[in-house]
């Protein structure tokens, strides 16, 4: 299995263009997140699957957008699951008590939550991502480029495994003498980056939802100063918003991609046809829904340094080992 590799230096978000009505298209319904489209993350990735499954699927749309509080987000599924929507993709977890009650309210509408797996009903397709697989990638590809002989990982506290298994798993397995650390925020990103930093890494991997500017900030700030060993990051898309620029993009080494526009479409299909994904991702916990990993191209690993270009061939290799890790 060869991955997917990207070579990039820009970052291009889809615009969503209106799907055509037919009189004999099914509904689908979309709930994005708090913001909605714009926000350069989950909203502006799911939009993006949704343009394109327009141009080659019949469906009508009907969008709605959470101010983010558990009452509105529960109107908003309601004023879709009025309209008859045959199908209803919630933005994010933010929705999962929401559609965990509904679920069972209507157990005759399809659902399809995006990147949450904690909703236990069978009409609940919960789309997640194999991001130990991307954080090997990560760490393996790190670890190849580093000059001090020390990267790190800055994820949450939840985040133990992502960092033995995947980030620390991919390091060991590139062969070289690097450290790996991990850095587990629970206040301030700045503060972290400035840790790992003043540690010896070279190389971030930031695995955390939300905003890369304080980390960025921080680097940028580094890699400024007269004689101070080079910094670069490693991002993942969509979680983290982009905020790339000409000064920042070129301390961005690579970044982890979760296809959350070809889960979209793969669910949108699924539901047109009459079916869903059932996946068993937790059979004794009740939940179902697909895993994409880098089978299938559900993860991808965008090279953004000419240093990881000359590799990239090795990145494939080591995409064949961390395929094989389960999720």
């Amino acid at each position: 299995m060869k991955l997917r590799l990207v070579l990039a230096f820009a970052l291009v978000l889809g615009v969503l263009a209106p799907a055509t009505s037919s009189a004999d298209s099914v509904t689908i319904g979309i709930a994005y997140d708090i913001g909605g489209r714009g926000d350069k993350s989950f909203n502006d990735a799911s939009a993006a699957g949704l343009e394109k499954a327009s141009k080659t699927l019949d469906f009508n749309l009907e969008a709605v957008v959470t101010d983010g509080t558990s009452a509105d987000r529960e109107k908003r599924i309601r004023s879709l699951i009025a309209k008859n929507c045959s199908l209803i993709i919630a933005v994010g977890g933010g929705y999962s008590p929401a559609l965990q009650a509904l679920a069972f309210e209507f157990p005759d509408t399809q659902f399809a939550i995006i990147n949450d797996a904690s909703v236990t009903a069978v009409n609940v397709s919960s789309v997640i991502f194999a991001e130990t697989q991307g954080a090997y990638l990560a760490g393996f590809s790190a670890a190849q480029i580093s000059k001090t002989g020390k990267v790190a990982m800055i994820g949450n506290t939840n985040q133990a495994d992502l960092f033995k298994d995947g980030f620390a798993a991919g390091v060991i397995s590139s062969k070289k003498k690097v450290i790996p650390i991990v850095k587990y925020v629970s206040g301030s990103y700045s503060l972290a980056a400035s840790q790992v930093i003043s540690a010896g890494a070279d190389v971030i991997y930031l695995s955390t939802q939300g905003s890369n500017a304080e980390v960025f900030k921080v680097i940028v700030t580094n890699n400024m100063k007269k004689n101070s060993k080079k910094v670069g990051l490693i991002t993942v898309e969509p979680d983290q918003y982009l905020a790339v620029t000409n000064q920042t993009k070129r301390f961005l080494v690579a970044t982890v991609v979760k296809r959350v526009d070809k889960a979209i479409i793969d669910v949108i299909s699924k539901s047109i046809e009459g079916d869903q994904f059932l996946d068993y991702l937790d059979l004794d916990a009740g939940l179902f829904g697909k895993r994409y990993g880098i089978t299938g191209g559900g993860i991808e690993f965008t090279i953004r340094s000419t240093e990881l270009q000359r590799i990239s061939e090795a990145i494939n290799i080591a995409a064949a080992s961390a395929e094989k890790i389960p999720a």
